[in-house]
């Protein structure tokens, strides 16, 4: 097979996510955001690489947004909210961080693909998202992709679509959220 063939696997895959995602989870997580002091997001591997990505946008639209484990993140404190992007919601290092959030009183955002999981049952807002987990034998959607790629993949597109779904609610548009951009470049 050529790659393009297997890009378009890839797209077909991603065009069906959609479908298999709940509206009301995902505006429970942007009103999660709106009601929220500070923002806080964490992954692990591919799953953080996206949380980072987040991070930025909801910077750029004035939003107060930190990344776990950055040495500028400041204290999590009640009214935060903390969002786990973990495809299997039993990250170890993602468990205890949810336990501490848990145990200071902030709302836990589980994007996973297991509900049920460690992390999703300690979370105030879950959102499902397609994907197959690192092991593939487990779960019950099954991709071409190796390892948990769909769900990454699925999960830096649900990130901007509840951005554009938050510039909507607070009437932003690039321009007022370019001003925002890094400039040092």
């Amino acid at each position: 097979m050529q790659t393009t063939q297997y890009l378009s696997k890839i797209l077909n895959e991603l065009t069906s996510s959609p479908d298999l995602i709940s509206d009301e989870d995902a505006e429970a997580l942007v009103q999660g955001i709106l009601e929220s002091k500070k923002v806080f997001v964490a992954g692990a591997g591919r799953s953080g690489f996206m949380a980072k990505s987040f991070a930025m946008r909801m910077m750029h639209m004035g939003i107060d947004a930190h990344v776990i484990g950055e040495t500028v993140t400041p204290g999590y404190e009640t009214g935060d909210i903390l969002i786990i992007g973990s495809g299997s919601g039993e990250t170890k290092s993602l468990v205890s961080m949810a336990e501490k959030a848990k145990s200071i009183g902030g709302t836990i955002a589980a994007i996973t693909i297991f509900p049920e999981s460690t992390i999703g049952q300690m979370a105030d807002i879950i959102v499902k998202l397609p994907g197959s987990p690192k092991d593939q034998s487990e779960g019950d959607y099954k991709t071409i992709q190796p390892m948990g790629s769909l769900f990454e993949q699925t999960l830096l597109l649900f990130y901007d679509a509840i951005i554009l779904r938050f510039m909507e609610k607070k009437g932003l548009d690039t321009n007022k959220m370019y001003g925002k951009h890094a400039n040092l470049e």
